[in-house]
């Protein structure tokens, strides 16, 4: 197939998007003439099918805590997110403040969505094959090492010491939305690089979170929660596939984690590994299915029903939850979190305390040096000395340039602040640390990658339309975290 033009690409694909859309459209109240579905409804719909939606709305959210926090009205966003809220069901009760229940339970839901993910890459992605995966995961470990020792060199003793590692993570969302915006100037396998940089990532933040972030284990909790994931294994083994009962297990197994010291959060994690990537009934026989229904001399309701169901069970299963949970996961809950996370005063004394801050400093440079450093340099060395090769047609420049927007941390940074660090006003200088360097190394990978595109010839920035479809499908469906 020859090659063509990204920009024509992007634009057959969007236009094919768009026809879909009409159609699904057609006989819904969202494709009705009504002013409310014609001005809001679509347009709504339209936006969130753009790779940056999630960013957008996580920025969104993020700055309306900022403003609120340093409004007349700060007082009332404190007292909102300290709100006790709390589960009583007889002798049973569970009481946290409704930031708690954002970043305890809501989150545990977005991580789930991220382990499913992240198998589905190991099991049948970019992380099945060694040879395609060493570039990224080096890269992430690269991303991860040095960051993390830049803030131990400035942080060896006190109160901020264990922030460690909040300079490791990569914000997806915000990465991702910067090379859309700059659009066939970023090629496709420079993105894909960085989406499975960004898997790797994930999987090395939740290894820490379990790990180093786990405080007074409780292990009978612990053992409680082990024991329910086994059970839910040992059902999936036998072909119990009744939803409700996983949904109230996978309850429980957050409940246990979150008594056990362990953060409840990597209950989703493993919850999601633990979803099936196959389908439960096969291949889908669509032709077979036809033909039965036709051949039925009276079509009831309950044939109908039956060929769905073989239709919904050809699916496999992580698939059709991750559909089911990324647009509450990425539209919701992520802007959520960023509304009850991101609320940092930052007033004079405020600044001042963060310019002088050495937990300030740790995480600035942990995420624009460290994270340039770190990921660039592994993935050079990587490539000299042969253990993995550059993506086809991509220059070390942009290597450069896409190594910077790993550095946009935002997300799971503020995430491990919260866990990592006790003392308010160092979470409230981590944090605009982490505001800092997100929007310092989001300006130097959009110059960098902008000034490399701009050394490219057209030839380098051109891909084979096959190619293109292969690379965009999974990064529509993504989780962006």
């Amino acid at each position: 197939m020859s090659d063509i033009d990204l920009t024509d690409a992007d634009r057959s694909s969007a236009e094919l998007d768009h026809t879909h859309q009409h159609h699904r459209w057609n006989h819904t109240w969202i494709g009705s003439d009504r002013l409310l579905a014609r001005g809001f409804a679509r347009p709504v719909a339209r936006f969130l099918t753009i790779e940056a939606a999630g960013g957008i709305l996580l920025l969104i959210g993020a700055l309306i805590a900022v403003v609120w926090a340093n409004s007349p009205w700060s007082s009332s966003y404190v007292h909102l997110w300290e709100t006790p809220l709390a589960i009583e069901l007889g002798s049973f009760s569970l009481e946290m403040d409704l930031r708690d229940w954002v970043n305890d339970a809501a989150m545990a839901l977005f991580f789930f969505v991220a382990g499913m993910e992240i198998k589905r890459e190991m099991v049948s992605g970019e992380l099945k094959d060694p040879k395609a995966a060493a570039l990224p995961i080096i890269g992430a470990a690269g991303g991860m090492l040095v960051p993390a020792l830049i803030y131990i060199v400035l942080n060896r003793t006190g109160p901020g010491s264990g922030g460690w590692g909040i300079p490791m993570a990569t914000d997806i969302a915000f990465a991702v939305g910067i090379v859309s915006l700059l659009g066939r100037r970023v090629p496709v396998q420079l993105k894909l690089f960085l989406l499975t940089l960004a898997v790797a990532d994930d999987l090395g933040a939740i290894f820490v979170i379990a790990i180093a972030y786990s405080q007074g284990l409780q292990f009978n909790w612990l053992a409680g929660a082990l024991a329910v994931m086994v059970v839910i294994f040992l059902l999936r083994r036998a072909h119990v596939w009744y939803l409700p009962v996983y949904v109230v297990l996978g309850i429980v197994a957050w409940y246990f984690m979150l008594r056990s010291g362990v953060h409840a959060t990597v209950a989703g994690v493993i919850l999601g590994f633990l979803t099936p990537t196959k389908s439960l009934r096969g291949e889908l026989d669509a032709e077979q299915i036809a033909d039965r229904l036709e051949n039925q001399p009276e079509l009831s309701a309950a044939d109908v029903r039956h060929a769905a169901f073989h239709i919904r069970e050809s699916v496999p299963v992580d698939v059709r939850l991750v559909d089911i949970l990324h647009p509450w996961t990425g539209y919701v809950i992520i802007p959520i979190f960023a509304l009850a996370n991101a609320g940092v005063p930052l007033g004079r004394e405020a600044l001042e305390s963060a310019t002088s801050s050495s937990v300030t400093l740790g995480v600035f440079l942990g995420l624009v040096v460290g994270k340039t450093v770190g990921v660039f340099g592994a993935a050079a060395v990587a490539a000299k000395v042969g253990v993995a090769r550059l993506p086809r047609g991509v220059t070390l420049l942009q290597m450069l340039g896409i190594s910077m927007g790993a550095g946009i941390g935002f997300t799971v940074a503020i995430f491990v602040t919260g866990i990592s660090l006790t003392d308010p006003a160092l979470q409230d200088q981590a944090k605009i640390g982490i505001f800092a360097a997100s929007f310092v190394a989001a300006v130097l990978s959009a110059v960098t990658l902008s000034v490399a595109a701009r050394r490219s010839s057209p030839e380098e920035l051109s891909i084979e339309a096959d190619e293109a479809a292969d690379v965009f499908a999974p990064v529509a469906g993504h989780h962006l975290s």
